[in-house]
C-alpha cells in the first residue's frame, strides 16, 4: 500500500509541477532526506492531493492562503507554480493575498505577492 500511495504521488505531483521539473522537485526533497521525499510523495500526494470533494484549483487556492499566512515562502513559491498549473488564474491568487492581508496581514501578503511575480516572471 505505501508503495501504491508513493506512486500516486508522484504522478500527482507530475501533473501540477509538470513532468518535466517532477525529477527535480523529487530530487530537492531526496536531498534534504531520502524519506522525507518518500513522505511528501506518499502522503501529501498520494493521499492529500488525490482527496475526492475539492478540484486541484481549489485546493491550490487553499494551500497558497495557509502558507502566505505561515510565512512559508519555500512551499509557497512551489504551490504558486502548482497552483497556475491546476487552474488558477493570477487574478484569483492576486484575491487569495488579499483575503491573507485581511486575516493574516499586509506583510504576509506582500510577501505572497512578490513570489507570485517571480513566478510569473519565470514562466
Amino acid at each position: 500500500m505505501e508503495d501504491e500511495l508513493y506512486q500516486r504521488g508522484v504522478e500527482q505531483f507530475a501533473k501540477m509541477v509538470g513532468e518535466d521539473k517532477i525529477d527535480a522537485l523529487r530530487e530537492r526533497f531526496r536531498h534534504v532526506s531520502p524519506d522525507f521525499e518518500r513522505t511528501v510523495m506518499g502522503v501529501v500526494g498520494g493521499e492529500v492531493w488525490t482527496r475526492p470533494n475539492l478540484d486541484l484549483r481549489t485546493r491550490s487556492l487553499c494551500s497558497i492562503a495557509v502558507l502566505a499566512a505561515l510565512g512559508r515562502v519555500n512551499a509557497l513559491e512551489l504551490n504558486l507554480q502548482m497552483a497556475l498549473n491546476n487552474g488558477a488564474t493570477e487574478e484569483e491568487i492576486v484575491e487569495v493575498f488579499y483575503q491573507v492581508a485581511v486575516y493574516a496581514g499586509f506583510a504576509a501578503a506582500w510577501d505572497g505577492l512578490d513570489k507570485l511575480k517571480r513566478v510569473i516572471d519565470n514562466r
